[in-house]
């Protein structure tokens, strides 16, 4: 799934928090933004996934204006499971979607294999670690075949260990089943490893998109530049 902004505006309480004059993520692209603190990520995320509405301006979904809910997921810093075991969690999408009981079962079965999580199948969703809890999230999250994937700081509290597994699983489902990555990170290492495309926001504008290895080791604009080297932006 493609996606490309119009003239997209957001305000709260009278103050512009996004204003995406154009911009696009491209259709099977692991695609990073990143930005500082206040620059609208999370706000074009919630945007895109249809979780809030624009002031002005359009987001097209591979050419519609209908945002395809069915077809996207997204997955919060802070997840929320629900209070029942792992693999209830992971089925509940399925559910809801009408799958069968067996298809249910392979697919809970497939996902916890790829995650590490069979050891934790029948664990209760309040007894895991802040590591599991976000596999777990992230494989309820896939669990239906999305098209998009929205990710808002993923692994931004959890050890290196988990971040590698869960990153390992994005660029397998990016990889096999061609699913649309969008994910906002601090993590500038993180954004080279993962993303093949980069978008830079500061102050809910959009100052550089490219690909990933070009915008984070040779950005065109000044802006983008300080910003990669860590320089405070006032």
């Amino acid at each position: 799934m493609d996606l490309r902004f119009e003239n997209l505006q957001k305000a709260y309480e009278g103050k512009l928090v996004l204003n995406l004059h154009e911009g696009t993520i491209k259709s099977g692209s692991r695609t990073a933004v990143i930005g500082p603190n206040g620059a609208g990520k999370s706000t074009l995320l919630n945007l895109i996934a249809g979780l809030d509405t624009p002031n002005a301006g359009h987001i097209y979904y591979s050419g519609s204006l209908n945002i395809p809910a069915r077809e996207i997921t997204l997955v919060f810093q802070s997840p929320y499971l629900i209070s029942t075991t792992v693999e209830r969690n992971i089925a509940y999408p399925l559910k809801l979607r009408g799958w069968k009981e067996d298809a249910i079962q392979q697919r809970v079965e497939e996902l916890c294999g790829e995650l590490n999580l069979m050891e934790f199948r029948r664990k209760k969703a309040w007894k895991l670690s802040g590591g599991e809890t976000q596999k777990v999230a992230l494989a309820r999250a896939l669990s239906f075949h999305p098209k998009l994937l929205l990710l808002d700081e993923p692994t931004a509290n959890i050890d290196p260990a988990t971040t590698g597994e869960i990153e390992k699983m994005l660029e397998t489902i990016n990889q096999r089943e061609q699913t649309t990555v969008v994910l906002i990170t601090h993590n500038l290492a993180q954004a080279r490893r993962v993303c093949d495309r980069c978008l830079f926001l500061k102050d809910g504008e959009l100052v550089e998109e490219g690909s990933a290895e070009e915008l984070l080791l040779h950005p065109r604009k000044a802006l983008t530049a300080k910003f990669i080297a860590g320089e405070l932006l006032i």
